[in-house]
């Protein structure tokens, strides 16, 4: 169980997930004892395995894995009620899931509920301690929700503080300033690819990424594509320091009808492990906001800026 003391949309003590992962037989027969050395089962509420990001991104409990500052422009995390069953042989990986599609459990308007469908699969090999390759493909696809946060789950809030916001903005109610959420709330069938390749210290990651779906009130779907590079240097002794940089692209349909709007950022900076668990960061970031509508605030936008964020992971 993950509890959460405090966050900048959530200001008050709240759970974040709490599941049971069996990777053993809980009987001692042979036949499960040697289908379990295989096979790895979660049940629960718990963070959903869509993409490898979620494995790298900032998380109110910890930022520890984030080689930057911000998460990605379009932010794809959320927790449901649900069941993964994982399948690893010889650096393959295989899972599928269901879940009840929604972040809560809720009864309320089933007509409106639909089961959501996760699938992965992916090849991931040490070749040697200064070779590493992983390669997986993810897809989320739920048919219909009240209220899905496939893109808009995550409780902690942007880095970027009252970017882009009119004067009566707050921190909570605008917590993801400078994010997309693309809005496919009832609907919404997304798959990405991430490839990631490690040498010595230095790191590839990439992630290509495809949404569509729609709102309660849409009648027809849109789509959303985001592709994102990013390049990370470990270096001295304990790779203690790094240096990294990500260019991080969005594309698509605010609503149905409308032409296409585009964002693009650039970050670049680095890190400082004092110990293993206290990490001082630092980011320049440049972000642009391009074909927006001229009535909506981000049209022509843009900011740029340094961030400095120091993190205690235990």
């Amino acid at each position: 169980m993950t509890t959460y003391s405090s966050a900048r949309h959530h200001n008050e003590t709240w759970v974040k997930d709490g599941y049971l992962l069996v990777d053993a037989s809980p009987i001692d027969w042979a036949p499960l004892n040697n289908i379990m050395k295989y096979v790895t089962i979660r049940a629960g509420h718990f963070e959903i395995n869509y993409g490898d990001a979620h494995f790298r991104r900032s998380d109110n409990g910890n930022s520890i894995r984030n080689a930057l500052v911000g998460n990605y422009i379009m932010d794809a995390f959320t927790t449901e009620v649900g069941g993964e069953v994982y399948v690893r042989a010889n650096g393959f990986m295989a899972m599928g899931g269901v879940t009840g599609g929604e972040s809560r459990g809720m009864i309320t308007n089933p007509q409106r509920r639909a089961p959501s469908f996760l699938t992965k699969i992916g090849y991931d090999k040490k070749f040697s301690d200064d070779f590493r390759f992983r390669l997986t493909g993810s897809t989320y696809a739920t048919a219909s929700s009240v209220s899905n946060t496939l893109f808009s789950g995550d409780r902690a809030g942007s880095r970027y503080y009252d970017v882009l916001q009119n004067t009566a903005s707050t921190e909570a109610a605008q917590a993801w300033s400078g994010a997309i959420q693309p809005g496919m709330s009832n609907s919404i069938h997304s798959y990405v690819i991430n490839p990631f390749v490690q040498f010595h210290g230095l790191e590839f990651f990439g992630n290509i990424e495809r949404a569509r779906g729609r709102a309660a009130t849409e009648t027809a779907n849109r789509t959303w594509n985001q592709n994102v590079g990013e390049v990370v240097y470990r270096f001295l002794p304990d790779q203690r320091l790094y240096v990294a940089a990500r260019y991080n692209t969005v594309k698509g349909q605010l609503t149905v009808g409308t032409p296409d709007v585009s964002v693009k950022r650039s970050q670049i900076g680095g890190g400082w492990f004092l110990t293993p668990n206290l990490l001082t960061k630092v980011e320049y970031v440049n972000q642009k906001y391009l074909d927006f509508p001229t009535t909506d605030i981000r049209n022509g936008g843009k900011f740029k800026g340094f961030m400095v964020e120091g993190v205690v992971a235990f």
